[in-house]
C-alpha cells in the first residue's frame, strides 16, 4: 500500500504574467503547488514602479534582498532596504512602490495564501 508523499517539490516556479515589468515567481502558492494557507513568491520590481492601492485580506510579509521598497500602510509610509521585513496584516489599505532608480528584490510570504480574489485592488 502506497502512501502519500509529505511534501511537494516545485522545479521551477510558477511565473505571473504581468504588464509592468515587474518579476513574480511563486514557488509555494495556489498557483504553484496548489497550497491555500500560505504562499511564498520571489519578486523584482524595476525602477520607478508602483501598483495601485489594495485592501487584502491576507497578512503578507516581506523580506527585502536588495535595493528599496516603499510602502503607503493607512496613511504612513514605510521604507525597506536590503536585509530588513515588514508585516502587514490584513484588512490594511497598501499601496507597493519602487520610485528609485535602482531594481528592488524581495521575498514575499502571504497567510493565506496570495490570491487574486482576496487582494481587493483597487482599479487606477
Amino acid at each position: 500500500m502506497a502512501t502519500e508523499k509529505r511534501y511537494v517539490l516545485n522545479p521551477a516556479p510558477f511565473v505571473v504574467p504581468t504588464t509592468d515589468g515587474k518579476l513574480i515567481e511563486e514557488h509555494v502558492g495556489q498557483a504553484s503547488t496548489g497550497t491555500a494557507a500560505y504562499s511564498l513568491a520571489h519578486m523584482v520590481a524595476p525602477p520607478h514602479w508602483s501598483e495601485p492601492y489594495q485592501t487584502p485580506t491576507f497578512d503578507e510579509i516581506t523580506i527585502v534582498v536588495r535595493g528599496r521598497k516603499r510602502f503607503e500602510i493607512d496613511g504612513d509610509t514605510v521604507e525597506l532596504r536590503a536585509g530588513q521585513a515588514l508585516l502587514i496584516k490584513g484588512g490594511a489599505r497598501v499601496r507597493y512602490a519602487n520610485p528609485f532608480d535602482e531594481e528592488c528584490e524581495y521575498w514575499s510570504i502571504c497567510v493565506p495564501a496570495f490570491s487574486p480574489d482576496t487582494v481587493n485592488r483597487e482599479d487606477d
